[in-house]
Order: structure tokens, then sequence, then C-alpha cells
């Protein structure tokens, strides 16, 4: 079986990102062992937006704010999509981000490396 690539890794990892739930990029990067590649995470998520099993809209920085939000088409798609799952935007930042944040290092087992 052929070793997965980052992107690939970063999405098996999105995908599991629950309704109404969000996290961040930096988050991703170091359940992946890559602590220090989260803008890679977001260039990931960036290149994403044809996959529409892969919900970059979940994803965000570890203030909470929609950095990423000028890749979706329109200029509020990323914020409609999270008050579509009940998540409240204000300013273009997540409000209880303690509260709704999913951490992969948590939530899920421990890295499985190329089999997740």
């Amino acid at each position: 079986m052929a070793e997965m690539g980052f992107f690939d890794k970063v999405y098996a990892v999105a995908i599991q990102i629950p309704f109404g739930r969000v996290t961040s990029y930096g988050a991703i990067a170091k359940y992946l062992g890559a602590a220090k590649s989260a803008r890679m995470v977001g260039w990931a998520m960036n290149a994403s937006h044809n996959m529409e099993d892969v919900p970059a809209h979940r994803v965000v920085n570890k203030k909470g704010l929609l950095t990423g939000k000028h890749h979706f088409e329109g200029t509020n798609l990323m914020q409609q999509l999270l008050e579509s799952e009940g998540v409240e935007v204000v300013d273009n930042q997540i409000q209880q981000l303690d509260v709704i944040f999913w951490d992969p290092q948590v939530e899920l087992p421990e890295y499985l490396g190329d089999n997740l």
C-alpha cells in the first residue's frame, strides 16, 4: 500500500470533525506529528474545495478566526456553513471556541500513521 501524502492525512483527520464543532490548523498538524506545519494544513484545506466530503469550513486558526474564508466562494460562505451547523460567528471569529473546539489529540485514537 502506498504511503499517504501529507494533504491526504490532513483530509483523513478533517473528515472526522463532527457537525457543529471546529478545530485549528495547528491542532491537525500537531496530531499528525508535524506541529510546525499549521500553514501546510491551511494549504491542504485550500486545495480541498473540490472535495465535498472534506469540511474545510470547520478548520480555523488557533484564536477561532475564519482566516480561510477568502478561499470560499461568496463573501460569507464559510461563516454561513458554520452558522448552519449552529456555530456562532461574530466579526469573523468563532464564539465559545473552548466549548466547541474539537481536538484530534483527544478525540481520535493515538496517531496511526499511514493507517488513518
